[in-house]
């Protein structure tokens, strides 16, 4: 893995966190190429466009707070790179935990953006 796509996946990873947390998303988009294939469990997207129409559901939860830990990055080879993410959620009034979840998510890199992002839920 090239030093420039590692340090693209980290600074995509990082305004995907952020988007999480703000529901601010406007970093995410410049990091996509515009062709990007956006996929998870619940929805296929094709395109920057699309991500930017239906990432409205990346939102804050209005009782719940989320954190990340720093996810370590793994190459596997033709600019696809792995991390696996552990979110916990807490409950914002209180701090409290509330429950945490995992999740793998897979990037491709091609010609310095973020050209596929797979989201995949881990474990039950």
């Amino acid at each position: 893995m090239s030093a420039t796509d590692l340090a693209l996946a980290r600074e995509f990873l990082d305004a995907l966190a952020v988007a999480a947390m703000t529901g601010e998303s406007d970093a995410v988009y410049p990091l996509l190429a515009p062709d990007v294939e956006w996929l998870t469990p619940q929805v296929s997207l094709s395109s920057v466009g699309e991500v930017r129409e239906q990432l409205r559901w990346l939102t804050p939860r209005e009782h719940l707070e989320i954190e990340f830990e720093e996810p370590e990055l793994a190459d596997l080879g033709s600019g696809r790179i792995v991390t696996d993410v552990h979110e916990i959620y807490r409950m914002r009034a209180t701090g409290e935990f509330a429950y945490a979840r995992d999740r793998r998510i897979e990037l491709t890199v091609r010609a310095g953006k973020i050209a596929r992002y797979e989201l995949r839920f881990v474990g039950s």
